[in-house]
C-alpha cells in the first residue's frame, strides 16, 4: 500500500505541475511585479526520519522579512505566524488564504521529498527541540497537506497537532489520504487562520538557549 501511495504521489504530482503550468507563471509574474525576485522562498524542512531538505513555497513576505522580524521584535515565538504580520505582501495574503503559497512543493512531492498527504514539515530548529513522543510524527514523508491541518491548522496549539500527526501515522490509509484531500479542497478559501500563541516552541526554544 506504500508503494501505491508513492507512486500517486509521484503522477499527480507531475500531473499537477503540467496542468498548472500558466497558474505557475501568473503567480510568478505577480509576485516580481509587486516585490520583486526571489519568486520562490526556499527554507531547510525536516522530512522522513528528520532528513533535511530544502521546501519550496511561493514567497508571500517581504525580501527581509526575517531581518524585519528580529528588528521589529514582533512575537516572543521564533517559529509561528503572527496575526496580521506586516511583513506579509498583497500578493502574499492571496496565496496564503487560497494555499496557492503551496503549489510549488509538487516539486518537492515529485523529486520523493514529500508526499501529498502527510504531517506539514517542521523547521530543523524545532526538530532538534522534539521530545521523543514528537517524533512519531517524522516516521512517514511530511505532506502538502495533513490531518492536522484540516482538523484547525495554526489555530489549535502544538501539542494537538503533534496528537494529530501521531494518530495519522498509527491509522494511515489510502482512504484517510483521500479524505484528508476532500478536507482540504472544501477549506480553500476560507479566511486565513488566527494563529494561537505557539507557548511550547517559545518554552523549548528559551530552554535550548545556552546560558550566559
Amino acid at each position: 500500500m506504500r508503494l501505491v501511495k508513492e507512486l500517486v504521489d509521484r503522477l499527480l504530482a507531475a500531473l499537477g505541475l503540467v496542468l498548472l503550468s500558466l497558474v505557475f507563471a501568473g503567480l510568478a509574474l505577480w509576485i516580481v511585479l509587486e516585490s520583486g525576485r526571489p519568486v520562490l522562498f526556499r527554507q531547510p524542512r525536516a522530512g522522513k526520519d528528520g532528513t533535511p531538505f530544502s521546501m519550496l513555497k511561493f514567497r508571500t513576505m517581504v525580501v527581509n522579512a526575517v531581518e524585519l522580524g528580529r528588528d521589529l521584535n514582533l512575537s516572543d515565538d521564533p517559529y509561528g505566524l503572527l496575526p496580521n504580520d506586516p511583513r506579509i505582501t498583497r500578493s502574499g495574503r492571496f496565496l496564503r488564504r487560497t494555499s496557492l503559497d503551496e503549489l510549488p512543493q509538487l516539486w518537492n512531492v515529485l523529486r520523493g521529498q514529500m508526499s501529498i498527504v502527510g504531517p506539514r514539515p517542521d523547521l530543523l530548529e524545532q526538530v532538534a527541540n522534539y521530545e521523543p513522543a514528537d517524533r512519531r510524527r517524522l516516521a512517514v514523508k511530511p505532506g502538502i497537506t495533513g490531518w492536522a491541518q484540516v482538523m484547525g491548522r495554526d489555530e489549535i496549539p502544538w501539542e494537538e497537532r503533534f496528537r494529530l500527526d501521531a494518530w495519522y501515522v498509527d491509522n494511515w490509509s489510502l482512504g484517510l489520504d483521500a479524505r484528508i484531500v476532500l478536507m482540504t479542497f472544501t477549506q480553500l478559501g476560507r479566511p486565513e487562520p488566527e494563529p494561537v500563541e505557539d507557548t511550547l516552541n517559545i518554552e523549548r526554544a528559551r530552554r535550548s538557549q545556552p546560558r550566559s
